[in-house]
């Protein structure tokens, strides 16, 4: 709405000039109770032209449950609607991963939290898986959270960053604000997730310009966020070494997801391709250094040939497979006796 289309609500010349000042100002009563704003355009605000913000949608116009930036850059994944998977771990890793199953149970997360709430320490809970891409870092949240009947609220990062001057900072605010009244909605809090946060988590940098100050904007709010959290967070990154220290010491769990053993790659190509024998899984597990995410697109891909040749898949075949997936055929191992 322009200024000048609410002059008529005014029955008093005066008492809208006065009125005129405030928003101009934005002194209002309405823009300091949060329900109004300045329309950015270009990222600069229109003093003369106003909107509501995202709280006066959500509370003055809840019945038309319309979309609000919070929800366009963070989806709910529900628990039941994920998929059983089996995981293979090293062994350090799977004593880490069956640490945290055990602790977001319901019921023993509900006490753990209470006693770190005596004791005077905070209480929301911060996880950082970290490793080579498709080691499971993700799938190891989705069957964290089915098993322990948690949703996700599902953070896309690339959302978060506004070409507007100011938003971006407004984005991670309701983002927060909508993960804390879901806390408090929901009978078991779900996980916050932020996937590949390697954008939003790296090292602040010094201010040049409009967007290092919107960054380091963001990573204060974030950093802030955690100190105060009262659920459970997650991040996954692949550069764990470009990460700002100050996230760093506020994750309490950090979890390093390697690439899979021999032992663990047998399995996962047994699991992907079950007629496969042991011998071929073996075979294809210590020939090619792949990841449980590249065996899992050779899976993908051995059952679209089956569909379409309506035939069963030599090894040759698979083999064939495996070079198409591989860029740097560098990552080949020659087998003995080739």
């Amino acid at each position: 709405i322009r200024l000048n289309q609410l002059e008529g609500v005014f029955s008093e010349k005066a008492a809208f000039t006065r009125a005129k000042g405030e928003l101009r100002r934005a002194e209002h009563r309405l823009m300091q109770r949060g329900l109004i704003e300045h329309r950015s355009v270009d990222g600069i605000a229109d003093t003369n032209s106003y909107c509501l913000t995202a709280h006066a949608k959500r509370t003055l116009l809840a019945e038309m449950k319309l979309s609000g930036t919070e929800e366009k850059i963070a989806d709910v994944l529900g628990h039941a609607t994920l998929t059983a998977k089996p995981m293979y771990y090293p062994e350090a890793i799977e004593r880490q991963v069956a640490e945290l199953g055990t602790f977001f149970a319901p019921e023993q997360y509900a006490q753990i939290r209470e006693r770190m709430q005596q004791r005077g320490f905070r209480h929301g809970f911060s996880c950082l898986f970290y490793g080579g891409p498709g080691t499971g870092k993700t799938e190891t949240v989705l069957q964290l959270a089915r098993k322990t009947g948690r949703d996700i609220i599902d953070v896309n990062v690339s959302q978060i960053k506004s070409m507007w001057v100011g938003e971006s900072e407004k984005n991670i605010k309701a983002m927060f604000d909508r993960y804390r009244k879901l806390v408090k909605e929901k009978e078991v809090a779900p996980i916050l997730l932020f996937n590949e946060a390697d954008a939003i988590f790296g090292k602040r940098i010094r201010e040049e310009n409009s967007t290092d100050k919107m960054n380091n904007a963001i990573q204060n709010i974030i950093l802030q966020e955690m100190e105060n959290l009262d659920g459970i967070m997650i991040a996954t990154t692949n550069l764990a070494q470009n990460m700002d220290k100050a996230f760093e010491r506020r994750f309490l769990y950090k979890v390093e997801f390697n690439a899979p053993t021999t032992e663990a790659k047998c399995a996962i190509w047994k699991s992907m391709i079950p007629s496969l024998s042991d011998e071929d899984a073996r075979l294809l597990a210590t020939e090619y250094k792949f990841s449980g995410g590249q065996i899992e697109n050779i899976a993908r891909k051995h059952t679209i040939a089956q569909i379409l040749t309506e035939s069963d898949i030599t090894l040759n075949d698979i083999r064939l497979i495996c070079n198409e997936e591989l860029l740097d055929k560098s990552h080949t191992c020659r087998p003995i006796g080739f």
